[in-house]
C-alpha cells in the first residue's frame, strides 16, 4: 500500500499533534454533487450503485476531486449487513429503505445466519481494497457500520419509522429477543468492521443514527453497550498504524461521558451541544468530531466562514477536533457552499494549532 501522504485526520483522531484541524464531511459522496446523480443514473439504481465496486469507488472519489478534504469515506449503506442476512432490501422512490422480511418473531431471529464477509458482503470488500489503490496514499479511507440498535431498528420496523412502535415494543416486551438480535448484529460488525480493517480501511466509524430516541438506561443497555462490544473487539492495528474508531451516536450528546468510557478514540457529535462544553465534559479521553449544522451550508460563505471560527474557538487550542456536520450534507447544498466550508476549516484552524 502507498505510504500516506496526509496523515492529520489519523493523528487528530489519536489527538497527536496536527498542522490545522482536518474536516471530512458525512455523506460527502452523495446527491448534492451533479457527478454523483449522473453516477447513479447510470448504475440504475441505489442498490446497484453500492454492489458495483467500480461505480462505489468512483463515487467515493468524486468529493476528493472537488475539495481538499482530509478522509475519504467508503461509499456503502447501513443496510448491508441486514440485507446479506436475507431480509430482502428495496428501495421505494421517495421513501427510503424497506425489507421485504421484517423481523417479528422468535423464530425470524433464530434462523438469522452471519453472512461471510467475502461471499455476501464480498463488494462490500472488493470496493473497500479498489478505493484504496485509487486513493493511492492520498488521504486515509474510514470504513463504517450502523450500530446494532439502528440495524435493529430497521430490522424489526422494516423501514425507517417515526414512532418505533414495533422495535420499542420488543424492547419492552421481549426483552431477551431484544438482546439475541442485538448480540448477533453485534458479532457479526466486528467480523464486518476487521474485514474492512484487512482490506485498507484506515479509520472505522459506527453509525448510531437512532440511540437518540431511547430513554437513558435503554441507550446504555441496548445500544451503547453493544457499541462497547464492538469496539472491544474491533481490531486496532494495521499496517503497522493504529486504527481509530469513531462514535456517534445523533442525538446522544446527553450520554458523553458513558460514551467517552468505552475505549473509542473519538466522537461523534451532532449540533445540538457547544463543541467547547462538550470537551470538558470528555477532557483527554476521546477526541471530538463534528459539529456544524448541515443547514448552515445553506447561508453565504461569509456566513459559513463565520460559523466555522466560531466552532473551531469553541473547541480551542490543540489537536483532537476533526471538523465535520453535525450530520450529513443535505442534498440540496450548492458544492460551492461545501467547498467554501471546507477550505474555511483550513484557512482558519492553523492558530489552533502554533
Amino acid at each position: 500500500m502507498s505510504e500516506l501522504k496526509n496523515d492529520r485526520f489519523l493523528r487528530a483522531l489519536l489527538k497527536e499533534p496536527v498542522d490545522m484541524t482536518p474536516v471530512w464531511m458525512m455523506r460527502q459522496a452523495g446527491r448534492y454533487l451533479p457527478e454523483y446523480k449522473a453516477t447513479r443514473a447510470k448504475a440504475g439504481d441505489f442498490m446497484t450503485l453500492c454492489k458495483t465496486p467500480e461505480l462505489a469507488t468512483e463515487v467515493t472519489m468524486q468529493p476528493l476531486d472537488r475539495f481538499p478534504l482530509d478522509a475519504a469515506i467508503l461509499f456503502s449503506d447501513i443496510l448491508t449487513i441486514p440485507d446479506a442476512m436475507g431480509l430482502g432490501l428495496y428501495f421505494s422512490e421517495g421513501e427510503g429503505p424497506r425489507f421485504e422480511r421484517p423481523l417479528r418473531t422468535k423464530a425470524d431471529i433464530d434462523k438469522l445466519f452471519t453472512p461471510a464477509m467475502d461471499e455476501e458482503l464480498g463488494y462490500v470488500m472488493a470496493a473497500v481494497s479498489m478505493i484504496r489503490r485509487e486513493l493511492d496514499g492520498r488521504v486515509p479511507l474510514i470504513g463504517f457500520t450502523g450500530s446494532p440498535w439502528t440495524l435493529a431498528t430497521y430490522m424489526v420496523e422494516g423501514s425507517s419509522s417515526k414512532e418505533y412502535a414495533k422495535v420499542k415494543g420488543m424492547l419492552y416486551d421481549q426483552p431477551k429477543l431484544m438482546h439475541q438480535l442485538l448480540d448477533k448484529l453485534a458479532d457479526t460488525i466486528i467480523e464486518y468492521l476487521n474485514a474492512q480493517i484487512e482490506h485498507g480501511a484506515q479509520a472505522v466509524m459506527i453509525f448510531d443514527t437512532w440511540g437518540g430516541v431511547l430513554t437513558t438506561r435503554d441507550y446504555k443497555e441496548f445500544s451503547l453497550r453493544y457499541m462497547q462490544k464492538i469496539i472491544d473487539g474491533v481490531k486496532r492495528d494495521n499496517d503497522g498504524r493504529k486504527v481509530p474508531v469513531v462514535m456517534f451516536t445523533k442525538g446522544g450528546c446527553q450520554w458523553l461521558e458513558a460514551q467517552a468510557e468505552t475505549g473509542a478514540d473519538a466522537l461523534g457529535l451532532d449540533w445540538t451541544l457547544d463543541i467547547g462544553r462538550a470537551r470538558e465534559r470528555v477532557g483527554d479521553k476521546v477526541a471530538l468530531q463534528g459539529n456544524m449544522d448541515p443547514c448552515v451550508l445553506y447561508a453565504s460563505p461569509e456566513r459559513i466562514k463565520e460559523e466555522v471560527a466560531s466552532i473551531l474557538k469553541s473547541y480551542g487550542k490543540g489537536s483532537g477536533h476533526v471538523f465535520n456536520l453535525g450530520h450529513g450534507i443535505h442534498q440540496f447544498v450548492d458544492p460551492e457552499h461545501a467547498k467554501a466550508f471546507i477550505e474555511a476549516v483550513h484557512e482558519l484552524s492553523p492558530e489552533y494549532h502554533k
